[in-house]
């Protein structure tokens, strides 16, 4: 994918929280679109390896989290975080996170990702197939810009962690805040 391209349409597959289902576990499935996510919004997305990972958790989710109020001064409604992981792992994550701002998309199957050119082997990590670490600013569903880490490539030997930061995302923003007013 491209800076101009539309995003995949895809269906994940969430579990959201349902008092009438009852019980201990009171969760339902829910079937979410792309267009549920990304239609007639700005959003940033990113996208990382894996759920509850050293990088992901220490930098790069908390990043986002706390600077929301700095992206949505930028013109940006939502602040997604993907990974190739399910619904309750994410959900896990979210709640281990403390977040009340990123909403968190699980891509199970890594349709998206692989419809992205983002499925990567880590197989060398015991994870299987995953997502490259990027991110984008997507607008109405078509990718305004994009961060992808350098290097990508199956069972890459290290997570390179930079481009796809809180900090160069919204400075992109910044920079690039009259061209899109």
């Amino acid at each position: 994918m491209n800076v101009g391209d539309r995003i995949p349409a895809c269906t994940f597959k969430t579990r959201v929280r349902d008092e009438s289902v009852g019980g201990p576990n009171p969760f339902r499935w829910q079937d979410m679109t792309s267009d549920d996510y990304f239609a007639g919004k700005r959003v940033v997305l990113f996208s990382l390896p894996g759920a509850f990972t050293p990088t992901c958790s220490t930098y790069q989710l908390p990043g986002f989290e706390k600077g929301f109020s700095d992206f949505a001064a930028q013109g940006i409604d939502e602040i997604y975080c993907m990974s190739v992981n399910d619904s309750f792992v994410m959900n896990k994550w979210a709640i281990d996170q403390g977040l009340t701002n990123v909403k968190v998309i699980p891509d199970g199957s890594g349709e998206f990702t692989k419809a992205m050119g983002m499925l990567v082997a880590k197989d060398n990590l015991g994870f299987g197939a995953r997502s490259w670490r990027y991110a984008a600013i997507v607008n109405d569903g078509v990718i305004e810009a994009l961060f992808v880490e350098p290097g990508m490539c199956d069972n890459h030997g290290e997570d390179p962690y930079g481009e796809s930061s809180p900090e160069i995302v919204l400075k992109w923003l910044k920079e690039n805040a009259t061209a899109t007013a």
